[in-house]
């Protein structure tokens, strides 16, 4: 089925369920107000449309979940996919501050980093800092990092890789460990296949 076809049939369902969704919400209201005219219980009726609201709940989650997918397919296809990761390892000789990653001379991600953002990091955390598409070829990625070293001295370095480009996806990891004989920070940068 053609993608563009199959997002447009996702995206026509996902507003038929949230129609429906609305409706039967009015429904209830509707249903309620009936019954406590009428002086019956409105109870085995209520819970019929709050089952069928908590169905239609679900199929909307799972279209939505199903549109991003197939966005993300349509957005990022494999062949041209680049991803560039972030990671620390120790990190007792650098506090992370900001990150910086340029692809060919151009800035694709600049991300400054909350101190629980950073803990999360030191707990084992992996952050996804850039999701792109790249033709087939050499490349050069260079990321500066900028924070708190030794000493607590503002601290600002970098690092680049150059790459070849093939024909499907590409990971790229951007590590930060301890190099413990010098007790420097030392930025790593290493490419997954």
């Amino acid at each position: 089925m053609n993608r563009h076809f199959r997002r447009g049939f996702l995206h026509a369902r996902l507003l038929a369920i949230a129609s429906l969704f609305l409706l039967a919400g009015g429904a209830l209201v509707a249903r309620g107000a009936n019954s406590a005219e009428a002086g019956a219980d409105p109870v085995p009726e209520l819970r019929a449309v709050d089952k069928d609201v908590q169905d239609l709940k679900k199929q909307l989650v799972d279209l939505n979940r199903d549109l991003f997918k197939l966005e993300e397919e349509i957005l990022y296809p494999a062949s041209t996919q680049v991803a560039v990761f972030l990671s620390v390892n120790v990190g007792t000789f650098f506090a992370l501050d900001s990150v910086t990653v340029k692809v060919d001379d151009k800035e694709v991600a600049n991300y400054l980093y909350t101190e629980r953002e950073v803990q999360a990091l030191h707990r084992g955390g992996v952050q996804k800092l850039y999701l792109g598409n790249l033709k087939s070829g050499p490349h050069e990625l260079v990321a500066f990092f900028t924070g708190k070293g030794p000493h607590d001295r503002d601290y600002r370095r970098g690092t680049s890789v150059s790459f070849e480009k093939a024909v499907g996806a590409k990971y790229v990891e951007l590590r930060i460990s301890d190099r413990e004989a010098s007790l420097q920070p030392e930025f790593v940068v290493r490419q997954w296949e």
